[in-house]
């Protein structure tokens, strides 16, 4: 349900912020990418959150939440705001840089691979870089995204543990050793690839297409195949 609107919202931002800049450089990829990942936590984190809760919780009549909608109602009349953005500053720590990457290694990717719109490769060449990119920005902010659901997931089931992002990783450091903050790293991998792979060749061919001969050669914005240098 979040993906919808944090996909729209982060291509659209990263491409008005690309545009806003003026020129298509690697560093201005970067800083695109990251305003994109920045703007999006107002949407990302709350939706974090109830897939965090969602998945933790009991099964059959044990369950506390029946849904998304009802799990984000239950935390807001229990703790109101600062309750829905719980993990706001970790999720702010993670999507930032990573999405600074996602971007950034698709535009590097992208120019390495002659990515032209006469290429017969076009397509396989656009998966490759997208999933790549994917596989870049998670393996950049990773132990950050464990610390993220470790604070989310907190007071489920008891007390509260941690005391904020600090506490946490001193505490899960101290209980488990380092490799608690690759937990999951290899199935999220997994995902990462096709995901990104899809997501960045689709946004890609669907913009081309829909910007047609609108879109000047040498005007930033974002994902398209009207720039010869850069996609």
């Amino acid at each position: 349900m979040g993906l919808t609107f944090i996909n729209a919202l982060v291509f659209g931002v990263q491409g008005n912020t690309l545009r806003a800049l003026g020129r298509d450089t690697p560093t201005n990829q970067f800083l695109a990418g990251a305003a994109a990942g920045t703007i999006q936590c107002v949407i990302c984190c709350p939706m974090e959150l109830a897939k965090t809760r969602l998945q933790l919780q009991d099964a059959g009549q044990a369950r506390t939440y029946s849904g998304s909608l009802d799990c984000l109602g239950q935390i807001y009349r229990r703790e109101g705001l600062r309750g829905i953005n719980r993990g706001m500053l970790s999720t702010l720590l993670r999507e930032t840089p990573s999405f600074g990457v996602y971007f950034l290694t698709y535009d590097v990717l992208t120019r390495a691979l002659g990515c032209e719109p006469d290429d017969r490769l076009l397509v396989p060449k656009l998966l490759l870089a997208g999933g790549t990119s994917g596989i870049t920005s998670w393996l950049s902010t990773y132990p950050v995204d464990v610390v993220k659901s470790r604070l989310q997931a907190d007071g489920l089931r008891g007390a509260p543990r941690y005391r904020g992002i600090v506490d946490c990783v001193r505490q899960s450091y101290k209980a488990e050793g380092w490799r608690v903050f690759t937990r999951g790293l290899t199935s999220t991998l997994l995902r990462a690839f096709p995901v990104n792979a899809a997501t960045f060749a689709t946004v890609t061919v669907v913009l081309s297409y829909a910007r047609g001969d609108e879109v000047r050669p040498d005007a930033p914005a974002g994902p398209t195949l009207s720039q010869p240098s850069s996609l």
